[in-house]
């Protein structure tokens, strides 16, 4: 096993990778890298609903649906999305490639591209680095791997957990990529997770849309949705630990732990958000059900007005009512509502709270983590979402980031 920060990262039997430089970028980087899984595995993804998506998720979708796939190729650097005709074509002809020399159906491979979007491909790049990618395939490269779909991201994005299921020992480990354009209506990233338990595909898939609705789509950076986002999980199925003949408890004991790496990555992301001076936790809680909770939730870590405030450290709350009452709700009046800044309450019965002191909010704002709490006093539904203030850093990241 590997070590990042002092953090175990663990091998998941079943599964290798491999990364190289295929020269996607002007700087000598890693860009490509290869996963290979075992034969007996288990994949379930969620992609984009981008309507502008990428042929490499149009095309992975297909493939998922037709075959358990053995190779998963990615490249960062070019989204290989709108590029027509030809973008499909280019794909098409590195899968063949891959194809080839693995010696596989090209509806094996599942393809995936992350950064800009509308120029082509360097096609010859990827064909030549293939033979190396698959000569070096090994268990313990999710550290390389990591690094290698990274775009505007500063930091590489990986969790490993290993947890006892009936005195046995089963692990997860999965990486992720994220910096910019994240507002996921599952997924607005890149995200690979393997376990090596054993497990029916329609249990994993049901699993992944739950962990998903609960991490990945519960963050936001900037409100964008990209072409090209997928979180993929994979299960190996090479551990004796059988998910579906689990009792209850045991079941719970495995999810709880894979949620909580979801999470992580999640939270991973926001804190590497392009531009971010602030790492913001918005809890809602007591709303009338888990929807009106989630909507309350993304409107304040949507909101610019919110997230410029933050960055100001400014404790504005009135942007916070103001996007509370623009979320999609059932409440009729927000007399009932608390709104607190960490544990200072600053909105209570319909107005500033009388014992409220600006002092106090503004020198809790200068905290790099702050967290935004609602009680909505209308049920017992609750949802936590995470997101970045908005600074003058974002603007000039994505202001340079063709040239």
């Amino acid at each position: 096993m590997l070590k990042k920060k002092n953090k175990k990262i663990f091998e998941i039997n079943g599964v290798s990778l491999s990364s190289v430089h295929s020269g996607m970028y002007r700087k000598k980087r890693l860009d490509l890298s290869i996963m290979c899984i075992n034969k007996n595995s288990v994949v379930s993804g969620v992609f984009t609903k981008n309507k502008a998506k990428s042929s490499t998720i149009i095309i992975s979708q297909e493939n998922l649906k037709k075959m358990m796939p053995k190779y998963i190729i990615v490249n960062s650097g070019n989204a290989n999305a709108g590029t027509g005709s030809d973008g499909y074509k280019d794909i098409m002809t590195y899968s063949n490639a891959l194809a080839n020399k693995a010696k596989c159906s090209t509806d094996q491979i599942l393809i995936f591209s992350t950064g800009v979007i509308g120029e082509r491909i360097k096609v010859n790049n990827i064909i030549k680095a293939i033979p190396k990618l698959l000569s070096n395939l090994k268990g313990d490269k999710w550290e390389d791997f990591s690094k290698s779909i990274l775009t505007t991201d500063t930091n590489n994005k990986i969790v490993s957990k290993n947890l006892k299921i009936k005195g046995k020992q089963v692990k997860i480990t999965g990486v992720s990529k994220g910096s910019g354009m994240i507002q996921p209506n599952m997924a607005t990233m890149l995200s690979f997770v393997a376990t090596d338990i054993r497990i029916k595909k329609t249990t994993l898939s049901k699993i992944l849309k739950k962990v998903t609705d609960s991490s990945y789509n519960m963050i936001s950076v900037d409100g964008e949705t990209s072409t090209n986002d997928a979180s993929l999980l994979v299960a190996t199925c090479e551990n004796n630990v059988d998910y579906d003949k689990l009792s209850f408890k045991d079941q719970n004991i495995f999810y709880n732990t894979l949620e909580q790496v979801y999470i992580d990555l999640a939270k991973e992301i926001i804190k590497d958000g392009e531009g971010a001076t602030k790492f913001i936790t918005i809890n809602i809680n007591n709303a009338s059900s888990q929807k009106e909770s989630k909507n309350i939730a993304m409107s304040i870590a949507n909101s610019p007005l919110v997230k410029t405030a933050l960055f100001a450290e400014d404790p504005n709350w009135g942007r916070i009512l103001s996007a509370v009452g623009n979320a999609e709700t059932k409440l009729k009046d927000l007399t009932k509502i608390k709104i607190s800044l960490g544990k200072f309450l600053v909105f209570k019965n319909n107005k500033i709270y009388k014992n409220y002191i600006e002092k106090n909010c503004k020198k809790y704002l200068k905290n790099k983590n702050i967290s935004i709490n609602i009680d909505c006093a209308n049920g017992k539904y609750n949802s936590t979402a995470w997101t970045t203030d908005l600074s003058y850093e974002y603007i000039k990241i994505n202001a340079d980031y063709r040239t």
